[in-house]
């Protein structure tokens, strides 16, 4: 019985250790590409919003999700972007009929003044990963501004940047700790799950056909 709790005492602060290590990790390298202030961001053609529900799990409006809008439209409306790509999943395992990401940022954008002709939508944007390459696989960019908040621009320009990729961040307002408590806990798993797939070096899990922002029309 001691050897066994031991052996459970010792998995637990491994698996502790991991999840620390690579949080620290993450956070340390994608540090000097995230920004607060728009004065520190050099212009570029697209911004990536990367996607969420427009509604919490207890129905009412997803502070996640209304803060990232609001970060893409600052950076369109103070011209540093040109373009807003907005990449996330169009129908998942659990969610109801209808469940559209996608469209759902782009008609909060619209609302909030930016012109639809400015939105392009990506329905395949099923992991974080997946929304980072297709921005430049099939939007053909060569830099973007990933809009997030904080702790997930860390993952994302953790990932950018171990495919060689010059995106940079733009941090959306978080969300106070007492509700995010279990997006926090999932991004712990998340970081992890990161650095799996940066020694795997996946492609996206769905290709298609290349995008020239301005030149086709918005999807």
């Amino acid at each position: 019985m001691r050897k066994a709790l031991t052996r459970a005492l010792l998995a637990l602060i491994a698996l502790g250790a991991l999840v620390c290590g690579a949080w620290a990790v993450i956070a340390y390298n994608a540090a000097d590409v995230i920004h607060d202030s728009l004065t520190d961001i050099a212009p570029a053609q697209a911004g990536l919003v990367l996607g969420t529900s427009p509604l919490a799990r207890g129905g009412g409006a997803n502070p996640y999700f209304t803060f990232r809008i609001d970060a893409a439209a600052e950076l369109y409306k103070n011209g540093k972007v040109k373009f807003l790509i907005v990449s996330g999943n169009r129908t998942n395992e659990g969610r109801s009929y209808g469940y559209d990401e996608p469209t759902n940022m782009r008609d909060s954008l619209i609302a909030q003044g930016v012109p639809a002709s400015a939105i392009y939508r990506d329905y395949a944007g099923f992991r974080t990963l997946d929304s980072i390459l297709r921005a430049h696989i099939v939007f053909g960019q060569d830099r973007v501004i990933v809009i997030s908040q904080r702790f997930h621009l860390e993952r994302a320009l953790f990932l950018a940047k171990g495919h060689g990729l010059l995106d940079e961040g733009y941090v959306a307002e978080d969300v106070p700790i007492r509700y995010g408590v279990p997006t926090k806990l999932r991004e712990a798993g998340a970081r992890v799950k990161a650095l799996i797939d940066m020694l795997d070096n996946d492609p996206p899990r769905y290709g298609g056909k290349p995008v020239a922002l301005g030149v086709d029309a918005p999807t």
